[in-house]
């Protein structure tokens, strides 16, 4: 090999008590011990609440209930050096509708998949059906352990040849041998000694053995019968020990007692080939036939044992050749005769067990690991990547949406805008916020870029306009929160209140298309607020407070500009002299430009370009602030700062294709994991806006680009890959949760979504002009540390 070769395991993992533990740890040994450059990695997947001490291999842990873990573990595996996943597969393994957990990983990773299945089902239920089929979609081949398997996947699910590869399940190589020296080690009794091994469930039948026994026990005494194995853990879990306990009743109402042992332990591995080596004959008593591997009778098969079996799907196959006896489910009589039959006739016995043995030899795991490492070398060599990623996102657009209003104007009643719905209806008892009028007031603004425009939105922007006025206290701050029933809940709202209305009525004072008595207005609340804007100390509300100020500096806006509307000279002056000026203006703004500067060289450092130890909400609103500063001023700190958090914004967030959204189920701590849900749709708006305020700034590409695909969030580009644009109405889901899309759409959703249209429509010729699917490179994505997620184990 001309490199090492790194294979990622998902499934339980040993120390955890189940078959497919067992069964991943051989694998991964096996293939890590085919050449010296295999490197092999796990993935474990947990039960609520399990915790384990795992060997170093385990690099990764899934909580299997947790549809985030899931996510993370997709982000994880993209970020690792991992050449292929080989995934082991049984719908109980994992979370959801049939299992359905595991596909929020499978379809977010950008690695080939070879999927080994412990379960196929030859007459699925539909969400069975459809689980199986998402299955083999996603996995590049699919790797089952017997010939019946193949059939049903051909059969049932038209799978084609080339995606299937058979490859029995392993077993430990050991010499044919005779049992006494085990049973000696073992201090056990037994002439025969017959085994039934594995965790203890209804569907073993091994009821139906004991029922077999008293016929065979009157002639041959000395016959033990040893049923090795812990009750399995869910069945405990629901259930306790009822079956053990009727299995033990039936003993002594049978008079078995000196004839039966219950071994009640989970044994590892070596202990319990010990056991199987010590058996004369395994019996596997199963009841039901849809059973396409047993590893306990791989075992039992390459370990030369004399075999009574249940005529299940792998039990057939492998049984097949006079390599061990079948018996219909349930015939007692016809376990009775054929354990006589392996007693009676040692010389037959011994053929049979002969060539179990000699079957079983292609079955060891040295030979099964290098079967899967010849897969795992051809899906390599044919494996392409692109067209995966390519096609991700190929139902987006080519063009932006058309502006629709309809959504806003159904929240807008005569009060102002309804904060929140029920299902896109206005949900009444949440009433009114300032939040989200001033918000509001910015993207109506955005769209009046015509006399015409401003006539058709006036009502919404009086509307508006005249909910601020009525909130605005004595002391110049505002309310935020209204009822429906038109009172103020609140005895003022918080800074980012201020804030987001100083910032909406900022918007209204530039706007040249709407009338001065409005923009007076307009420019009379700001002035009112003028103290309460000198003593901001959050920087989002300084943020929200520098975009508006930012309006009017850019505008040109001081207090003579409106003396012209007033009927005499002296309300003018009156009214002139009540008006905040143009140098207030411009210290508040510088000032709060300098505390940010100020945040960020005090919690900045290296891997964390960011103005406080956490990313919260409104986030790009404070990058964006800053460079709106040096548009102004043209002081380059600013920009610097400015351009600096954006980018760690993007580096946080942009996923090559998507952007992954800091979700607010706690935040991003820079020494904690980064949320990945409940994600909000403000954050991409915000982000546009800011990506636009950076392009025409600095006119580089990357953040044009970056901006359409930041937009692009509503209409699908997520990691959901779920339009949350409603283009009939102009409504927005009001956010991404692990268990898919908030389906409420309220007012901070379409306004956020109607601000970064607005913004991406100045340069939407520029920004869809030949653009393919984008990819990651150091144009978008900055030269950065990678921050993997806190699951990872150290």
């Amino acid at each position: 090999m001309n490199k090492q070769l790194k294979v990622l395991f998902i499934g339980t993992y040993v120390p955890k008590e189940c078959g497919i533990a067992t069964f991943t740890f051989d694998l991964l040994n096996s293939v890590s011990r085919v050449h010296d450059d295999i490197h092999c990695e796990v993935i474990a997947l947990n039960d609520p609440s399990e915790t384990y001490n795992y060997p170093e291999e385990v690099v990764f842990q899934i909580e299997r209930d947790k549809l985030e873990d899931y996510y993370r573990a997709a982000d994880f595996i993209n970020r690792s050096d991992a050449d292929i996943v080989c995934l082991q597969h049984e719908f109980g393994l994992f979370w959801g509708n049939a299992g359905d957990y595991i596909f929020a990983l499978l379809s977010g990773i950008n690695k080939p998949v070879i999927t080994t299945m412990h379960t196929v089902i030859r007459e699925p239920e539909p969400e069975y059906r459809i689980s199986t089929e998402k299955l083999i979609r996603y996995s590049e081949k699919l790797v089952v352990m017997s010939q019946t398997a193949v059939e049903m996947l051909k059969d049932v699910y038209k799978v084609p040849d080339e995606k299937i590869e058979i490859i029995f399940h392993g077993l430990p190589d050991y010499p044919f041998n005779n049992c006494s020296k085990y049973k000696q080690m073992l201090n056990l009794k037994g002439a025969p000694l017959i085994l039934t091994f594995g965790l203890l469930s209804q569907n073993k039948g091994i009821e139906n053995m004991l029922e077999a026994l008293p016929d065979v026990v009157s002639r041959y005494p000395d016959l033990v019968y040893l049923i090795l194995g812990a009750t399995h853990p869910v069945i405990k879990k629901h259930y306790g020990e009822t079956y053990r306990k009727y299995l033990m009743n039936r003993v002594s109402e049978l008079g078995l007692e000196n004839n039966v042992m219950f071994h009640d332990k989970f044994v590892e591995k070596e202990e319990l080939c010990n056991y199987i080596l010590a058996s004369d004959i395994y019996a596997s008593p199963y009841l039901s036939r849809e059973q396409i591997v047993s590893g306990a009778l791989t075992y039992a098969i390459g370990m030369g044992k004399a075999i009574v079996s249940t005529p299940y799907w792998y039990a057939q196959e492998m049984l097949s050749d006079n390599r061990g006896l079948l018996v219909d489910f349930g015939d007692t009589a016809g376990f009775k005769n054929s354990l006589l039959y392996l007693i009676e006739n040692p010389d037959e016995c011994e053929n049979m067990r002969i060539k179990a043995y000699g079957f079983g030899r292609k079955m060891t795991w040295k030979n099964i690991g290098k079967e899967y490492n010849t897969v795992f070398s051809r899906v390599l060599k044919h494996y392409n990547p692109y067209p995966k990623v390519q096609n991700r996102f190929n139902f987006l657009p080519d063009q932006l949406p058309e502006i629709k209003l309809d959504h806003l104007k159904l929240l807008t009643d005569d009060v102002g805008i309804i904060q929140h719905t029920n299902l896109g209806v206005p949900a009444r008892h949440y009433g009114y916020s300032t939040d989200d009028v001033g918000r509001g007031l910015v993207a109506l603004t955005q769209l009046t870029d015509s006399q015409e425009k401003a006539e058709e939105l006036r009502k919404l922007i009086t509307t508006y306009m005249s909910f601020l006025e009525h909130a605005q206290t004595g002391t110049g701050h505002f309310h935020n929160f209204m009822s429906y029933r038109r009172e103020f809940l609140d005895e003022e709202g918080s800074e980012d209140t201020l804030g987001r209305a100083i910032y909406g009525l900022g918007h209204v004072i530039s706007c040249p298309y709407l009338s001065k008595n409005t923009r007076t207005l307009a420019h009379t609340l700001v002035s009112k607020s003028k103290m309460q804007m000198e003593k901001l100390s959050y920087p989002r509300a300084k943020a929200y407070t520098m975009c508006g100020l930012y309006e009017m500096l850019r505008a040109g806006v001081d207090a003579d500009s409106f003396e012209s509307i007033f009927n005499s000279r002296r309300d003018a002056v009156r009214a002139v002299d009540s008006l905040i000026d143009k140098d207030t203006v411009e210290s508040i703004f510088t000032s709060h430009a300098d505390s940010l500067v100020d945040l960020y060289e005090a919690n900045g450092k290296e891997d964390w370009n960011w103005f406080e130890p956490t990313v919260t909400y409104s986030n790009a609103k404070l990058s964006e602030a800053l460079i709106l500063a040096y548009n102004y001023t043209k002081d380059r700190t600013y920009r610097r700062v400015g351009l600096a958090t954006l980018d760690f914004l993007t580096e946080v967030q942009w996923k090559g294709d998507f952007f992954d959204i800091v979700g607010n189920q706690g935040w991003y701590s820079c020494d904690g994991e980064k949320p990945i849900f409940d994600q909000q749709p403000i954050e991409a708006g915000y982000l546009t806006q800011a990506y636009i305020s950076a392009y025409e700034t600095v006119r580089e590409r990357k953040y044009l680009d970056l901006a359409r695909y930041s937009f692009e969030y509503f209409l699908g580009r997520n990691r959901l890959r779920t339009p949350m644009y409603d283009y009939s109405t102009g409504a927005i889901c009001d956010g991404l949760n692990c268990d898919g899309m908030n389906c409420n759409q309220g007012a901070e959703s379409v306004i956020c979504f109607l601000m970064a249209l607005s913004s991406l429509n100045k340069h939407a010729g520029e920004a869809y002009s030949a653009l393919s699917q984008p990819t990651v490179s150091e144009e978008i994505l900055p030269k950065k540390k990678s921050l993997l997620s806190a699951n990872k184990v150290e």
